[in-house]
């Protein structure tokens, strides 16, 4: 059994982040013979299924870059790496002594979500912000308001290069927290961060869905630092033309780019797909 495993920004996604005509009918085209597809993303559960809603991905999907496993068939997480308040603490104040708004997402015990953020934004924090309330039904709540014992998937930033580019180095040099972050806006000094708990990565998700599957073969596309633990595991992996430098040296082959359907080209030749 193979199981096609797809990236969502940058690679199944159009620049407008949504699945175009085109490689929606070829993701039917899988349906129809009977191949499996999944997403494994940075997004959360309510962004990705805000993109993916009427295109079946009903097995397992990978959040957050592997810190959450959704089963959609139960309706349940079944697989967490979430951090405690006192984990993320210190990277929230440095965050606001820069000027920057971190913004904590976090899961109670119900698997209920909620965002807290300071109220002062800056215009690309307002533009982020926007996106949150669009794309998802997810509360926002003031930052002051969080919760001690809550627990959190992931915290996400938008600001200035320099200062977001040291942030991540100075976190990856722990144990227990990676980042990763990437430009947020072309040709500007804008970048984004996000960080989670370290346990938690696209290529240990995708092992667990092997076996709890029976998967024998794994096919994979990505475009981006968060994919390449993914890469490293997967029998095929297809990086899109935009796709990083670092992510199409280690691609079993670099395929056309996100906005011009590449990954659906690859697949309908790939599998023959008429």
């Amino acid at each position: 059994m193979e199981l096609i495993v797809f990236d969502l920004d940058g690679t199944l996604l159009d620049k407008t982040s949504r699945i175009s005509e085109f490689t929606g009918n070829t993701l039917s085209k899988l349906r129809e013979r009977k191949i499996c597809y999944t997403a494994a993303t940075g997004r959360t559960l309510h962004a990705a299924t805000s993109v993916l809603r009427g295109h079946y991905f009903d097995q397992p999907m990978i959040l957050k870059n592997g810190v959450l496993t959704y089963d959609p068939k139960y309706g349940r997480y079944t697989e967490t790496h979430l951090l405690k308040f006192n984990d993320i603490q210190p990277f929230n104040t440095m965050l606001l002594e820069n000027g920057i708004t971190p913004f904590v997402f976090t899961i109670d015990d119900s698997h209920k979500h909620a965002i807290y953020h300071r109220q002062k934004l800056s215009v690309s924090e307002r533009r982020v912000l926007q996106l949150f309330g669009k794309e998802t039904d997810v509360p926002t709540k003031p930052l002051e308001k969080l919760p001690a014992n809550i627990q959190i998937s992931n915290v996400s930033a938008i600001g200035p290069a320099e200062v977001i580019n040291a942030l991540c180095d100075s976190i990856n040099n722990l144990t227990s927290l990676v980042a990763y972050s990437g430009k947020a806006i072309e040709d500007s000094n804008v970048n984004w961060m996000d960080i989670h708990h370290s346990a938690g990565s696209k290529s240990r998700a995708v092992n667990l869905l092997k076996r709890k599957l029976g998967i024998e073969k794994i096919i994979c596309f990505g475009d981006s630092d968060n994919d390449l633990s993914l890469f490293k595991e997967a029998d095929e992996a297809y990086a899109p033309e935009n796709a990083k430098e670092c992510i199409k040296d280690i691609a079993t082959r670099v395929i056309g780019h996100h906005d011009e359907d590449g990954v659906a080209h690859l697949l309908r030749s790939r599998f023959n797909l008429i």
